[in-house]
């Protein structure tokens, strides 16, 4: 956008929306910053970037980080906010009324965002790529691709709804489809001796640091 039309932008608007790219950022604070005041409200969902630095940039101006994920193209997003300095509880209300049109809203404090970010920002991508590799095992077994992804899906939708239905623990769900000596108790043993449980927690560690990384590159 020129920095002509995002001028305009501000100007008509009382809440704005940031959602580039971290190494786009710097950019669009200085776009912004040409009619920014602190009579608007900015929404950053811009991944791993901290209210401060648009704080910083901007002055006085209320920012809230927000941090949806994708199934918001379905109306089922999981959103995460966090207040910035100047940032009102009406701010985040409002905020918050914007996001859960397309889904659940939950506010934390900012230094738990990066968390979160892990968790249910890149939350999709994990069971996209369990999917993924379960039809893979489908296949390999003989099923057509249609068969094992109806399969999968089905599955997976149906567990989803069950463990939001449900006030117990996961591993007690998990439990009661796993018989002793049972199909379900030998593919759950292959995983465990397989280092599943282990490579998961690293694959969200991984997440979680690559989100700080990005805030720490834009440090003030």
């Amino acid at each position: 956008m020129k920095a002509v039309e995002t001028r305009a932008a501000v100007e008509q608007a009382d809440v704005l929306v940031v959602a580039v790219k971290p190494q786009d950022i710097h950019v669009t604070l200085e776009e912004l910053s040409i009619a920014m005041t602190a009579h608007k409200l900015l929404v950053t969902v811009c991944a791993g970037l901290p209210t401060a630095l648009f704080e910083h940039r901007l002055g006085d101006v209320p920012v809230v980080r927000a941090m949806p994920n994708t199934p918001m193209m379905v109306g089922e997003a999981m959103s995460v906010l966090a207040a910035g300095r100047h940032a009102t509880a009406q701010h985040v209300t409002t905020v918050k009324t914007m996001f859960e049109h397309v889904g659940k809203v939950i506010e934390l404090a900012e230094p738990q965002l990066d968390a979160a970010t892990a968790l249910s920002g890149s939350g999709p991508a994990y069971f996209y790529y369990l999917t993924e590799t379960m039809v893979d095992a489908g296949i390999r077994l003989g099923l057509p691709r249609a068969t094992a992804e109806e399969l999968i899906i089905q599955s997976a939708v149906r567990s989803a709804k069950m463990l939001d239905a449900s006030d117990v623990n996961p591993s007690i769900l998990r439990e009661a489809v796993t018989s002793p000596g049972g199909t379900t108790a030998s593919a759950i043993r292959e995983l465990e001796n397989r280092g599943v449980h282990t490579a998961v927690l690293a694959a969200i560690d991984a997440a979680h640091d690559r989100a700080a990384e990005l805030g720490k590159q834009h440090d003030n």
